[in-house]
C-alpha cells in the first residue's frame, strides 16, 4: 500500500499533466476561467473536471482525487461540504473587491 505522501505525489503529478494535456489540446483554455463549485475561486478551465454538477478547478481536483485514493470520502459532496468555509470566505472577499471597484 502507498504512503499518504506516495498517493499525493503521484496526485500532483496527475493533476498537473491534465492541466498541460488540456493547454496542448487548447491553447486558448488559458483566457477561460470559471469560478471552482469548491473552492469559490475565479480559476482557469485547464486541468478543471466537472464531478457530476460540480465543476471543480485542478487544485480542487487534486484534493479530490487524493480524498478519493485515502478513502477520506467517497464522493465529492463531501469534499464541497468540507470547503463550505472556504468558499464562503472567497465569496466574501469577491463581493468586497466588487463594492471596491463601485466606489472608486
Amino acid at each position: 500500500m502507498k504512503s499518504k505522501e506516495e498517493v499525493i505525489e503521484e496526485m500532483q503529478k496527475v493533476a498537473e499533466q491534465m492541466r498541460l494535456d488540456d493547454i496542448e489540446e487548447n491553447p486558448d483554455i488559458l483566457d477561460e476561467y470559471f469560478v471552482c463549485d469548491c473552492c469559490g475561486k475565479e480559476q482557469c478551465l485547464a486541468g478543471s473536471i466537472q464531478y457530476g454538477n460540480y465543476r471543480l478547478c485542478n487544485d480542487c481536483v487534486l484534493l479530490a482525487e487524493v480524498g478519493f485514493e485515502l478513502k477520506k470520502f467517497d464522493k465529492i459532496e463531501d469534499l464541497i461540504e468540507k470547503m463550505e468555509d472556504k468558499k464562503l470566505a472567497e465569496d466574501c472577499e469577491y463581493i468586497k473587491q466588487e463594492e471596491r471597484k463601485r466606489n472608486n
